[in-house]
């Protein structure tokens, strides 16, 4: 019913810079939040940042200066810039969106199949 589609991850040396994009696609009524986390092997999936439909944002203490998110309503797309990455950001991205549908009532939680992001010492 409703598909995220990442893109952006890669390969990149500390200090540089990516920017993640996530496209939010199907029977969609409404996009209350979007949002990133990330994991790691072993670890939990953690938020990186969210934004509502209304502009506010949220960030991890962890990425606060460095990272920006942003959104096109328009489009149904949320962006990540990511600057002065550090080998610690290294993780899967997750794109997060929690919707409305015109199928059903109720808030929907859905994810991407996520993107590497590889910051390299």
């Amino acid at each position: 019913q409703v598909q995220l589609v990442e893109s952006g991850g890669g390969l990149v040396q500390a200090g540089g810079s990516l920017r993640l994009s996530c496209a939010a696609s199907g029977s969609i009524s409404s996009i209350r939040t979007m949002g990133w986390y990330r994991q790691t092997p072993g670890a939990q999936r953690e938020l990186v940042a969210t934004i509502t439909n209304g502009g506010s944002t949220n960030y991890a203490d962890s990425v606060m200066g460095r990272f920006t998110i942003s959104r096109d309503t328009a489009k149904n797309t949320v962006y990540l810039q990511m600057n002065s990455l550090k080998p610690e950001d290294t993780a899967v991205y997750y794109c997060n969106a929690k919707v409305t549908l015109y199928s059903a009532y109720g808030l929907y939680n859905y994810w991407g199949q996520g993107t590497q992001v590889t910051v390299s010492s």
